[in-house]
């Protein structure tokens, strides 16, 4: 007898404080990252029995060493989740903690799942992008893509190229923005709700904790243009303007919403459509662009129903060409209102569920918003897209 879809809810999620790669996680497992914010969740859901949690799904883009070994089924059984519980590892590079809660979700709404864990970890320090990978000769030999497709920020200067009119003052200007909305926002107290203080280990130090982001740094104009082009001689992108090397991890609970109901949990968010597409590796910075057509597409809205915006900043660039796309302004308050990855880090394939959580606080905020978006940019040339909405809306 065919079933109808359920809708599908994002209760709640968290986050660690993202480090610098090498930096204050340089000797802290990367699975202990994402144990540990599974374990938040519990802690914050009580009233979700943990034997309902039917799936784990976790993300990394460098499936090796302590983030390989179906991480999403390890980490459930180091969380303290019954051996009942089952999980996979999932890889859709920068997308990959967004893959996981749409995959997640669409077993939620076929009524496979009644709820789920979905994360992303990614430990840069420790493996960084790239490690044990063999492309496929036949990629350069029969130029299937352009060779600058397998090096993020040389993809991020192409963009440039396409893009003329966005120049490297604008870059820095939008990445100076992004440095000061973050600051404001931990001086306001809006962060700090959903980050997982973890124990950290040096060697020289000895015992600490890590409480907050370790990349957001005070800058200027000035110092912005200065830095080095490191892709490219004279070129536009610099460490100013991209999102750093990072290491955390990020997890989120999802349920259908008669769940969420029966048993009394938050629903923060409730999915209206998501798209992933591709577009020419060498300029990957572009995906986000046909996803959001698409996931709009599918929800039957256009941009202008969109209040909220969430993009991942992996480079200042590839947001400033979603934004001219769709006309929208570079200082635009519904987009980053807390700044975003120039700031604070993008530990790859965890970012995708940051932007989900700030999302959720976002809409509690602001009941008079219904719809938001989250959306970013993938390697080799994609880009993703899930479109909320918000349970507060005012006009229901």
């Amino acid at each position: 007898m065919p079933r109808t879809a359920r809708d599908v809810v994002f209760v709640d999620g968290v986050r660690t404080p993202f480090g610098k790669a090498g930096g204050m996680y340089a000797e802290t497992r990367a699975d202990d990252l994402v144990i540990r914010c599974l374990r938040e969740l519990l802690r914050r859901n009580p009233q979700l029995p943990p034997e309902r949690v039917d799936e784990v799904a976790i993300a990394a883009t460098t499936q090796i060493g302590d983030q390989g070994l179906t991480i999403g089924r390890t980490a459930a059984l180091l969380a303290g989740l019954p051996k009942s519980v089952p999980g996979f590892a999932i890889d859709r590079m920068c997308a990959g903690a967004m893959t996981a809660v749409t995959t997640v979700a669409g077993g939620i709404a076929m009524g496979a799942y009644d709820a789920a864990f979905a994360g992303g970890v990614e430990h840069m320090g420790r493996h960084p992008m790239g490690e044990g990978v063999d492309p496929n000769p036949r990629i350069l030999a029969e130029q299937l893509v352009d060779p600058s497709a397998l090096v993020m920020g040389a993809t991020a200067e192409n963009l440039h190229d396409r893009l003329p009119h966005i120049s490297k003052q604008r870059s820095d200007a939008f990445a100076l923005a992004s440095q000061e909305r973050t600051a404001k926002a931990y001086a306001d107290g809006k962060l700090q709700p959903d980050l997982v203080t973890i124990a950290t280990r040096n060697a020289e130090a000895g015992w600490g904790l890590a409480g907050v982001d370790e990349a957001p740094r005070e800058t200027s104009l000035p110092a912005l243009a200065g830095l080095k082009t490191p892709f490219r001689p004279h070129g536009k992108v610099t460490a100013g303007n991209a999102a750093g090397l990072n290491d955390g991890a990020t997890a989120c609970l999802v349920t259908a919403e008669e769940v969420a109901r029966e048993l009394d949990l938050p629903v923060a968010m409730r999915l209206v459509s998501y798209g992933f597409a591709g577009v020419e590796p060498e300029v990957m910075g572009f995906g986000p662009v046909p996803s959001t057509e698409k996931a709009l597409r599918l929800a039957g809205l256009s941009i202008d129903d969109i209040g909220l915006f969430e993009l991942n900043e992996a480079f200042a660039v590839q947001v400033l060409a979603f934004l001219d796309h769709f006309g929208i302004d570079d200082d635009d308050p519904r987009v980053n209102p807390w700044g975003g990855a120039i700031a604070v880090g993008h530990p790859l394939a965890a970012s995708g569920v940051r932007l989900m959580t700030q999302l959720a606080r976002h809409f509690a905020e602001r009941p008079q918003v219904r719809y938001g978006l989250t959306a970013m940019c993938i390697g080799i040339g994609m880009g993703g897209t899930v479109i909320w909405e918000n349970p507060h809306w005012e006009g229901q």
